[in-house]
């Protein structure tokens, strides 16, 4: 067989169409590809120059064929076939919820979201985008929330290099055509993030805008999503985010119920899918929703909430702007790395996950949070350490409930457990010279001391059961890890 690809790898086919008219409207382009009894139709888009593609995330091994449908007759019925082989190493497909409140490859392999946040990175020049992606690298975060529209606010004035349709911002756009070299430039964004192992949570809307594309009604909306779904849904590294801040755009609570219903159907491999508030929350309960993509609802308690929006939504959790570690002139933008480790491990000891962002002044203006280059905090590699513990661990983190043999000792402080296999209590702020533990009696306990600041993981000595004595070091951001002894 004369192709061939991997499992949960980008299947590309080609082919030269009609250049006359509008391609972009006029002709219609799928094809269906078939394994055994299994049949997937999968839409086409024109790619400009007379080149329309498919592309085909194949999710079985073995013999596929296919066959196209189109209305011009140039690209209908073309046929072939392609062996899908085993997966490449490390790759494992796109990621879906697991247990109810987390997050898993096709493959089973967990998932455990450390984001961060770069709204218009993908649309800065060549070398800036080049340095995002290096930073990135070294980072340890393993999901980015970013744009597809250019943004217009604070510390974002500058024009894009390209634009996502026909036209300019003097003439006017057209949005009936997409400018296929906007969209080569963030498929090629996407390629490299997941080059890095890395998550794209792309945000499809946002009321930040002074090009009119919040703006262009639904049924150019309907056309830029059927556009993106076929482009874009191949990438086994895609999380759609229908909205940054739903609630300050113009758009109805009818509007985003057709458009997210619509990229249920435009999809067919049913990616992750969330929306995003200011202030009001949106019903996070919604089928087309997958997982809650949440902004703080307070000046300082916000991801202390994540056990209560898990109760009320049974959903995945995460906090998606908990504020930004910086010094610009928001309040959102200016809290200290101290406080953004904090609030990143408040969040994961509930069981949900959250989002990092950074906003430091810059002589040009260049703020991660919007424009990439490189990060100058310290809450990162914070973050990576917490990533790590996280990852070391036998599975997913849940909030702890009072036990049955305690009435005293969880009322005050965070604790994240796995059964009772591991208990993780975290001090945040305060300062503890010694604390009395209570865990389950008859099961002996190794006790491990975490400085979440300083990133130093040092073992105990003996092990622990029922109810006793811990001495601590009296320092602010404290952990103690107890793993069940296996001995």
């Amino acid at each position: 067989m004369d192709q061939t690809t991997a499992k949960w790898r980008v299947f590309e086919l080609s082919f030269q169409g009609p250049r006359e008219g509008n391609p972009f409207t006029e002709v219609s382009f799928c094809a269906d590809f078939i394994h055994g009894e299994d049949s997937q139709r999968i839409g086409g888009f024109y790619d400009g120059d007379g080149v329309f593609r498919i592309r085909f995330l194949p999710q079985r091994e073995g013999e596929w064929h296919y066959r196209t449908h189109s209305s011009a007759p140039a690209l209908d019925g073309l046929c072939g076939a392609f062996l899908c082989t085993p997966p490449e190493p490390g790759s494992h497909g796109p990621v879906g919820v697991l247990d109810t409140f987390h997050f898993a490859h096709r493959d089973g392999t967990p998932f455990y979201p450390f984001g961060t946040t770069c709204y218009a990175w993908a649309h800065q020049n060549a070398a800036l985008r080049e340095q995002t992606l290096c930073t990135l690298g070294r980072s340890g975060f393993n999901k980015i929330r970013m744009c597809v529209f250019p943004k217009s606010y604070d510390y974002n004035r500058a024009e894009p290099e390209c634009y996502p349709f026909a036209g300019s911002p003097q003439e006017g756009f057209d949005f009936t055509r997409p400018n296929p070299a906007f969209y080569q430039n963030l498929e090629d964004c996407i390629a490299r993030l997941g080059e890095l192992g890395i998550q794209a949570d792309l945000i499809l809307f946002h009321p930040y805008d002074r090009w009119g594309f919040a703006t262009m009604g639904r049924q150019a909306d309907m056309r830029y999503l059927r556009y993106l779904a076929a482009r874009l849904a191949a990438f086994p590294n895609i999380w759609w985010a229908m909205a940054n801040e739903y609630d300050l755009t113009e758009k109805s609570p009818g509007d985003w119920e057709a458009l997210g219903s619509l990229l249920q159907e435009y999809d067919p491999y049913r990616h992750l899918c969330s929306i995003h508030n200011w202030g009001k929350f949106y019903d996070h309960g919604r089928p087309w929703i997958t997982h809650c993509s949440i902004q703080r609802v307070d000046f300082y308690k916000t991801t202390e909430n994540t056990t209560l929006w898990r109760q009320e939504y049974q959903k995945p959790v995460v906090v998606d702007e908990c504020a930004y570690e910086g010094n610009i002139n928001h309040c959102w933008g200016n809290i200290t790395p101290q406080e953004m480790t904090r609030r990143f491990w408040e969040g994961v000891l509930r069981g949900g996950y959250v989002s990092h962002g950074e906003t430091y002044v810059h002589p040009r203006d260049i703020l991660w949070w919007s424009h990439g280059g490189e990060l100058h905090g310290e809450s990162p590699a914070r973050i990576a350490f917490l990533r790590r513990l996280v990852e070391s661990l036998p599975a997913p983190l849940s909030p702890a409930e009072e036990p049955a043999w305690s009435t005293d000792y969880y009322w005050d402080m965070t604790c994240g457990v796995i059964g009772e296999e591991v208990y993780l209590f975290y001090f945040g702020g305060y300062q503890p010279a010694f604390r009395v533990f209570d865990l389950p009696r008859g099961k002996r306990y190794r006790a491990r001391l975490i400085d979440t600041w300083n990133m130093t993981d040092e073992e105990l000595p003996g092990t622990h059961e029922g109810n006793f004595r811990l001495e601590l070091p009296g320092r602010q951001y404290m952990a103690v890890l107890f793993l069940q002894d296996e001995a």
